[in-house]
């Protein structure tokens, strides 16, 4: 559940395999460490997809009375497997602004736009 620590997510090999999976991501990085570091990474790393659904929970489950109306956001440093991610947040105007964090730092900064409650 996302609080004030925010919310943290470890990268396991099998996490990052089976989000990638489950979003029919075939993409060797994802889930083959042999070819991801043939490719230059240090490891396998996490799609967008699931970078994209993480950021939606970690919004859902911090205001859960709101409902989202859309998701901006920017990759940047790669989420290995083995590491954890933190989503933290900062509510404006209509908008939660969103940090997913890795020890390389910056994974994903996003902006939420919310809409209230009816």
């Amino acid at each position: 559940m996302a609080g004030e620590q925010g919310l943290r997510i470890e990268l396991t090999p099998t996490f990052v395999i089976s989000t990638a999976l489950a979003t029919r991501d075939l993409t060797p990085v994802h889930h083959d460490p042999a070819v991801a570091r043939a490719q230059g990474s240090a490891d396998i790393f996490l799609n967008i997809l699931t970078t994209i659904g993480l950021v939606q929970r970690y919004a859902l489950e911090s205001r859960p009375d709101a409902r989202l109306a859309g998701i901006a956001l920017r990759l940047g440093v790669p989420a290995y497997a083995g590491d954890t991610l933190t989503l933290t947040g900062r509510t404006g105007d209509g908008v939660l602004e969103v940090r997913g964090a890795v020890g390389l730092g910056d994974h994903v900064v996003a902006t939420v736009r919310l809409k209230e409650p009816a």
